[in-house]
């Protein structure tokens, strides 16, 4: 018999012979042992010994475990393990290539794995994985350019960086890469370090490591389908879901973001998230501006948004789905509040850039807070923010994500999912928007159609009973020379000093209403900008009528009432010397502000306006009936036939509008506390100057102290009944109070609500003390400061004090008397007990 050394020999010698022999020898049960038996591969040596159908018995165990619920990094692990094994590499490793913020990146997955190192070892944790950019390194170079490499020294490599080495104290000497790519992406890198036993790896080593990442491959691009599966279906529900909120919800931004937030909350995968609304005022009011203007407030030099507003986040709705679900809303937030204390919210606001971070404790710029956010211990530790910007463009919030559950950093698909969630919920601020406008648009219909129903015009008829171009001329205004209308309408007003226009003390009782309406086109006539501004007389005295029609038949707040502020108006200007200050085109805008100022008032305030839910109040939230006030007069500028501002042109017509704002807006006294302060440093300012000129262009010279005396002007005006002779403020305190009796009775029928006292006609015994009251409170300080700033207003302060006197009297005498019902009834309760015995007690 043949010994094993000659049959060895022969076999060799004779390769097409052993081919033949072992395809036709090999029986079915040779195969079928091989695969029952595990195969121990020990050395590189062994390998070239081992069978094709023990090498198939390696594939399928990874087969096997790759259809197991394992996850992906356990498969590839094992792969890793046989590379390390049969090229004889010191270690292995597996780089997962990803992205934040646009830019990629390679993050250590599966570490330092060897032959027999256990998986849990070489599975890296969120918390400590090695990242770097796709620049860095030959691993860096391998995703980049998306070709193997294979280093026989590193150190000759330009492309070799010790980056990696320096973090885990080891030195590299030669390696072999290889790129795992899905759809022209690289999604990983696979690396094999220093050939043990050797300086390098043969070709052996480089083709067995190829063939291994071929099947490393299939593991990973398996594992990346499932992922993508998953995100895209999250996407999908997200965006299916927020939609189905936003279309629910049109009535409230905030209603709407809550929504779909809340029902996309498990499609998020974070720990928590936050969401600030930003405010959306881009312009201040002008009277907010007048501090700042003047220099006693400094200017906002904080961030702005790209469209210019200041930041400012006015609620932050708190979303925790750690343990126990919570959402905590927080209007106004303040400055340190743990999802703003950062900064970051604010620069996304900012710049409207996505900022995802990772490890946020150790971030030098933004400064996170390290310890427990709240009670619930929770961490701060990646973060994920972006802007919420809607179809304007305009960023209306910020949403930031915190913690990704599996602890890994939120990456460019997590990216994906919650900018297109921001970028649906800025979207669907379109259908708030749209509803708030259809609704405003409703609004004003039903306000026109009521101020329509209630007010005309002045007819033909009207102005021909104060300009009677008929009678004159048997013609009609239009067909009239202007020069020979202004002769007739001069002729048919009366002059100021007959009716005493240019007094302080004047009074309307012995005037009939079309007489006011005369009376004040000789308010503008004696300011002389009819001519001057060629106004119509036609235009001007349909405009007249106009507004006096405009006012309603109320108790106080009617025509009488607006003529009375224009008359006060144009004698403060007058008499009181302030016309020095303002042109003739502001002093015509004020007088004819000073008249429309009340218009089409309905006997009731702004407060029973937003009680009783009227138009009005939807349609402005603040100085509800002020603003319904300018809006009347802006109708009229807007009919050619009734503007008489007409011949103006386009920059002073601007100026005129603005200043309609700044008078009628002026007179809500909820904002007469506001400027108060800012006009007494203006009388304190101009108290010491001795020169006349310096005065005037202290303020004339400078716009915002003009619109400041202009708005307290308007104050003192819509005031004025309170000084007058006592005989016209008592009746005309009696009227005010019987307006707001009638309003009280309202509230208390209407609204079901008990009126304050100054609303109750149950408390009308007490107006003379509460007469004092709001004069103390509130218009002394008003004539009090105007007689400081020119003396020729002292008439105004001191019928002020007088009346005073008068109602003090009153409210005395009120006094005395309920002192005196007091008493006895006192008396009465003390005489009923005398005695000491009860007259129904039978017991002695």
């Amino acid at each position: 018999m043949a010994d094993k050394d000659n049959v060895e020999k022969f076999l060799d010698n004779n390769p097409q012979f052993a081919k033949e022999y072992y395809e036709k020898k090999v029986k079915a049960d040779v195969i079928t042992a091989a695969f029952n038996n595990k195969v121990q591969v020990k050395d590189t040596a062994s390998y070239k010994d081992v069978t094709n159908i023990q090498e198939a018995e390696i594939i399928l165990e990874l087969v096997k475990e790759m259809q197991g619920t394992n996850p992906m990094e356990k498969a590839l692990h094992k792969v890793l393990q046989r590379i390390a094994l049969l090229t004889q590499a010191d270690r292995c490793s597996y780089f997962a290539c990803r992205a934040r913020n646009g830019i990629p990146e390679l993050t250590t997955l599966l570490f330092d794995v060897t032959a027999t190192s256990p998986y849990e070892k070489n599975l890296v944790t969120p918390n400590v994985e090695i990242v770097f950019p796709t620049d860095m390194g030959i691993v860096g170079w391998t995703a980049h350019s998306k070709k193997p490499q294979y280093v026989c020294d590193v150190k000759k490599d330009t492309h070799f960086n010790d980056f990696v080495d320096k973090q885990t104290k080891y030195t590299t000497k030669c390696m072999i890469t290889a790129p795992v790519i899905s759809d022209k992406e690289v999604i990983g890198v696979v690396m094999a370090l220093n050939k043990q036993g050797a300086d390098e790896f043969s070709k052996s080593d480089q083709e067995l490591f190829s063939t291994y990442v071929n099947f490393a491959a299939v593991i990973i691009l398996q594992a990346h389908i499932a992922n993508m599966w998953d995100i895209e279906t999250r996407k999908s529900q997200v965006l299916l879901w927020s939609a189905s909120k936003a279309f629910e919800e049109l009535t409230d931004i905030e209603r709407q973001f809550h929504k779909a937030l809340y029902t996309v909350r498990t499609y998020l995968k974070c720990e928590r998230y936050s969401v600030g609304l930003l405010d959306m005022t881009k312009e201040k009011e002008f009277f907010d501006e007048w501090p700042i203007k003047l220099g006693e407030q400094e200017p906002y030099k904080g961030p702005k948004t790209p469209d210019g507003r200041e930041i400012n986040f006015y609620k932050i709705i708190d979303y925790l789905f750690e343990d126990k679900e919570e959402i905590k809303v927080i209007p106004g937030p303040p400055a340190d509040h743990w999802a703003l204390v950062s900064q970051l919210p604010t620069y996304v606001a900012e710049n409207g850039f996505i900022c995802n971070m990772m490890n946020v404790a150790d971030d030098e710029y933004f400064k996170f807070q390290k310890a427990a956010v709240d009670e619930s211990g929770w961490v701060i530790k990646n973060v994920l923010s972006l802007p919420i910007v809607n179809k304007k463009e305009e960023i209306v919030g910020v949403a930031t994500f915190f913690n990704r559950k599996d602890g890994k950093p939120f990456d460019e698909n997590d990216e994906q999912i919650t900018e297109a969630l921001t970028q649906f919920l800025g979207w669907s601020t379109l259908n708030c928007d749209t509803y708030d406008k259809l609704n405003k648009t409703e609004w004003r219909r039903e306000i026109s159609q009521e101020m329509l129903m209630y007010h005309t015009k002045a007819t033909p008829s009207d102005v021909q009973s104060i300009l009677n171009t008929q009678e004159k001329f048997d013609s009609e205004p239009e067909d009239c020379d202007q020069k020979e209308m202004y002769k007739l309408l001069r002729a048919n007003i009366p002059e100021a000093k007959n009716v005493e226009l240019l007094e302080f003390h004047f009074s309307d009782f012995p005037l009939s209403e079309l007489d006011l309406i005369k009376c004040g086109i000789r308010c503008f006539f004696e300011l002389g900008v009819v001519e001057k501004f060629k106004v119509p007389a036609e235009i001007l005295t349909r405009w007249m009528y106009t507004v006096r029609k405009g006012y309603r038949d109320i108790t106080y707040h009617n025509w009488r009432h607006g003529f009375n502020v224009g008359q006060t108006m144009f004698t403060l200007l007058m008499t009181g010397k302030l016309k020095k200050y303002y042109s003739d085109l502001e002093t015509f805008a004020m007088v004819a502000a000073a008249f429309c100022h009340d218009i089409d008032h309905r006997g009731t305030n702004n407060l029973y306006q937003t009680k009783s839910a009227a138009p009005l109040a939807k349609l402005h939230t603040t100085s509800i009936m002020e603003r319904h006030h300018l809006e009347y007069s802006k109708t009229l500028m807007d009919n050619e036939k009734l503007n008489i501002f007409i011949n103006l042109q386009k920059r002073q017509f601007e100026t005129v509008q603005h200043l309609f704002e700044v008078c009628i807006i002026a007179t809500d006294l909820a904002l007469y506390f506001k400027k108060r302060t800012i006009f007494q440093k203006i009388v304190d300012a101009t108290g010491p100057m001795p020169d006349e000129k310096e005065r005037i262009n202290y303020i004339s010279n400078n716009q915002t102290r003009k619109e400041v005396i202009m708005a307290m002007m308007m104050t003192g005006c819509d005031l004025s009944a309170i000084t007058k002779p006592w005989e016209v403020q008592s009746k005309v305190a009696l009227m005010v109070a019987a307006e707001f009796w009638e309003q009280g009775d309202l509230e208390r029928t209407v609204l079901e609500q008990q009126p304050i006292p100054m609303m109750d006609r149950n408390h009308a015994a007490e107006l003379p003390k509460m007469q004092c009251g709001f004069i103390d409170f509130v218009c002394s300080f008003v004539y009090k400061e105007f007689s400081r700033f020119h003396i020729e207003i002292d008439p105004m302060y001191k019928g002020l004090t007088n009346n005073r006197a008068e109602w003090r009297a009153l409210a005395d005498v009120h006094e005395a008397k309920m002192k005196a019902l007091e008493q006895d009834k006192n008396k009465g309760a003390d005489q009923s007990g005398e005695g000491g015995k009860s007259k129904t007690c039978i017991i002695c």
